[in-house]
Protein backbone atom coordinates (compact mmCIF):
# COMPACT_ATOMS: atom_id res chain seq x y z
CA UNK A 1 0.00 0.00 0.00
CA UNK A 2 1.24 3.54 -0.61
CA UNK A 3 2.29 5.75 2.39
CA UNK A 4 -0.55 8.13 1.69
CA UNK A 5 -2.88 5.36 2.11
CA UNK A 6 -1.82 4.05 5.42
CA UNK A 7 -1.81 7.88 6.64
CA UNK A 8 -4.92 8.54 5.73
CA UNK A 9 -6.37 5.00 8.10
CA UNK A 10 -3.90 6.01 10.60
CA UNK A 11 -6.02 9.73 10.99
CA UNK A 12 -9.06 7.91 10.90
CA UNK A 13 -8.37 5.24 13.49
CA UNK A 14 -6.83 7.82 15.82
CA UNK A 15 -9.61 10.05 15.06
CA UNK A 16 -12.53 7.24 15.98
CA UNK A 17 -10.16 6.58 19.20
CA UNK A 18 -10.23 10.18 19.95
CA UNK A 19 -14.23 10.59 19.33
CA UNK A 20 -14.60 7.40 21.83
CA UNK A 21 -12.91 8.89 24.63
CA UNK A 22 -14.51 12.29 23.91
CA UNK A 23 -17.73 10.49 23.94
CA UNK A 24 -17.34 7.67 26.49
CA UNK A 25 -18.42 9.84 29.91
CA UNK A 26 -22.12 10.62 27.79
CA UNK A 27 -22.19 6.47 27.93
CA UNK A 28 -20.65 5.52 31.06
CA UNK A 29 -23.97 7.36 33.33
CA UNK A 30 -27.17 6.12 32.28
CA UNK A 31 -29.76 8.91 32.48
CA UNK A 32 -31.85 9.89 35.74
CA UNK A 33 -35.33 8.85 35.26
CA UNK A 34 -37.67 11.89 35.91
CA UNK A 35 -39.64 12.35 38.81
CA UNK A 36 -42.73 9.97 39.70
CA UNK A 37 -41.35 6.78 37.57
CA UNK A 38 -40.80 3.52 39.32
CA UNK A 39 -37.42 2.53 39.21
CA UNK A 40 -36.71 0.57 35.86
CA UNK A 41 -36.86 -3.15 36.06
CA UNK A 42 -33.91 -5.23 36.76
CA UNK A 43 -32.19 -8.24 34.45
CA UNK A 44 -34.55 -11.20 33.94
CA UNK A 45 -37.86 -9.65 35.35
CA UNK A 46 -40.59 -10.61 33.59
CA UNK A 47 -44.47 -9.72 33.71
CA UNK A 48 -47.18 -11.30 34.95
CA UNK A 49 -49.20 -11.58 31.56
CA UNK A 50 -48.75 -12.63 28.26
CA UNK A 51 -46.97 -9.49 26.92
CA UNK A 52 -48.01 -10.51 22.97
CA UNK A 53 -51.58 -10.62 23.89
CA UNK A 54 -51.42 -8.19 27.22
CA UNK A 55 -53.82 -11.07 28.50
CA UNK A 56 -54.22 -11.71 32.83
CA UNK A 57 -53.22 -14.45 33.85
CA UNK A 58 -52.50 -16.20 30.40
CA UNK A 59 -56.24 -16.05 29.69
CA UNK A 60 -57.19 -18.16 33.01
CA UNK A 61 -60.21 -17.31 34.52
CA UNK A 62 -59.99 -15.69 37.56
CA UNK A 63 -63.40 -16.36 38.88
CA UNK A 64 -62.98 -19.94 38.15
CA UNK A 65 -60.37 -20.97 40.64
CA UNK A 66 -63.06 -20.01 43.33
CA UNK A 67 -65.93 -21.54 41.99
CA UNK A 68 -64.81 -24.00 40.76
CA UNK A 69 -61.99 -25.24 42.32
CA UNK A 70 -60.02 -25.42 39.71
CA UNK A 71 -57.95 -23.53 36.75
CA UNK A 72 -60.32 -23.14 33.97
CA UNK A 73 -59.55 -21.47 30.61
CA UNK A 74 -60.96 -17.99 29.54
CA UNK A 75 -63.12 -17.54 26.04
CA UNK A 76 -62.65 -14.47 24.31
CA UNK A 77 -66.62 -13.94 24.28
CA UNK A 78 -66.16 -12.93 27.52
CA UNK A 79 -63.12 -10.65 28.23
CA UNK A 80 -62.48 -7.40 30.14
CA UNK A 81 -60.53 -4.64 30.62
CA UNK A 82 -59.12 -4.11 34.24
CA UNK A 83 -56.45 -1.98 35.51
CA UNK A 84 -54.49 -2.34 31.34
CA UNK A 85 -54.96 -5.55 31.09
CA UNK A 86 -57.71 -7.96 29.30
CA UNK A 87 -59.29 -10.61 31.60
CA UNK A 88 -60.89 -13.22 30.06
CA UNK A 89 -63.71 -15.44 31.91
CA UNK A 90 -65.14 -18.96 31.04
CA UNK A 91 -68.84 -17.37 31.78
CA UNK A 92 -70.54 -14.21 31.50
CA UNK A 93 -71.48 -15.26 35.25
CA UNK A 94 -67.95 -15.16 35.85
CA UNK A 95 -67.23 -11.81 33.92
CA UNK A 96 -69.89 -10.19 36.31
CA UNK A 97 -68.91 -11.68 39.22
CA UNK A 98 -64.98 -9.95 38.73
CA UNK A 99 -66.52 -6.95 37.70
CA UNK A 100 -68.75 -6.32 40.67
CA UNK A 101 -65.42 -7.25 42.95
CA UNK A 102 -62.34 -7.74 41.16
CA UNK A 103 -60.23 -7.77 44.55
CA UNK A 104 -61.88 -10.66 45.15
CA UNK A 105 -60.84 -12.65 42.77
CA UNK A 106 -57.36 -10.87 41.51
CA UNK A 107 -54.09 -13.24 42.59
CA UNK A 108 -52.10 -11.95 45.13
CA UNK A 109 -48.83 -10.14 44.69
CA UNK A 110 -50.28 -9.61 40.90
CA UNK A 111 -49.80 -12.93 40.17
CA UNK A 112 -45.87 -13.50 41.09
CA UNK A 113 -44.72 -16.24 43.10
CA UNK A 114 -45.08 -15.92 46.39
CA UNK A 115 -42.40 -17.57 47.98
CA UNK A 116 -40.25 -15.70 45.04
CA UNK A 117 -41.67 -12.05 46.81
CA UNK A 118 -41.03 -13.83 50.16
CA UNK A 119 -37.25 -13.60 49.10
CA UNK A 120 -37.60 -10.23 47.75
CA UNK A 121 -37.50 -11.31 43.77
CA UNK A 122 -41.19 -11.16 41.07
CA UNK A 123 -40.67 -14.39 39.43
CA UNK A 124 -43.29 -15.11 37.00
CA UNK A 125 -45.39 -18.19 38.16
CA UNK A 126 -47.79 -20.68 36.76
CA UNK A 127 -51.75 -20.55 36.39
CA UNK A 128 -52.09 -24.27 36.51
CA UNK A 129 -50.30 -24.37 39.85
CA UNK A 130 -52.04 -22.48 42.75
CA UNK A 131 -53.98 -22.57 45.84
CA UNK A 132 -56.56 -20.67 47.89
CA UNK A 133 -55.81 -19.67 50.95
CA UNK A 134 -58.34 -18.11 53.31
CA UNK A 135 -60.43 -15.83 50.40
CA UNK A 136 -56.97 -15.54 48.33
CA UNK A 137 -56.35 -17.28 45.24
CA UNK A 138 -52.23 -17.45 45.22
CA UNK A 139 -50.48 -18.65 41.89
CA UNK A 140 -46.95 -20.72 41.89
CA UNK A 141 -43.72 -21.16 39.79
CA UNK A 142 -43.99 -24.77 40.42
CA UNK A 143 -44.99 -27.68 42.78
CA UNK A 144 -42.12 -27.29 45.05
CA UNK A 145 -42.61 -23.66 45.61
CA UNK A 146 -46.49 -24.51 46.29
CA UNK A 147 -45.63 -27.00 48.66
CA UNK A 148 -42.98 -25.24 50.35
CA UNK A 149 -45.22 -21.89 50.69
CA UNK A 150 -48.00 -24.04 52.25
CA UNK A 151 -45.76 -25.72 54.60
CA UNK A 152 -43.85 -22.80 56.01
CA UNK A 153 -46.48 -20.48 57.97
CA UNK A 154 -44.41 -17.82 57.72
CA UNK A 155 -43.95 -17.20 54.32
CA UNK A 156 -47.10 -15.05 53.71
CA UNK A 157 -45.95 -12.86 56.40
CA UNK A 158 -42.27 -12.67 54.79
CA UNK A 159 -44.05 -12.30 51.01
CA UNK A 160 -46.61 -9.13 52.56
CA UNK A 161 -43.38 -7.47 54.08
CA UNK A 162 -41.62 -7.43 50.91
CA UNK A 163 -44.22 -6.82 48.34
CA UNK A 164 -44.08 -3.25 48.23
CA UNK A 165 -40.13 -2.92 47.58
CA UNK A 166 -41.28 -6.04 45.01
CA UNK A 167 -43.91 -4.59 42.98
CA UNK A 168 -41.66 -1.26 42.63
CA UNK A 169 -39.49 -3.20 40.74
CA UNK A 170 -41.78 -4.87 38.36
CA UNK A 171 -42.24 -4.04 34.41
CA UNK A 172 -45.37 -2.55 33.71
Amino acid sequence: MKAVTWQRWISIAVGGFALMLVLQPAFAQPAALPAGLPELPALGEEMQRDTRSGLALRGYDPVAYQAEGRAVAGRPDYELSYQGYVWRFATAANREAFRDAPEAYEPAFAGFDPLAVSEGRAVESDPGRFAIVGSRLFLFRSEASRGRFMAETGLLASAEASWPEVSRQIAR
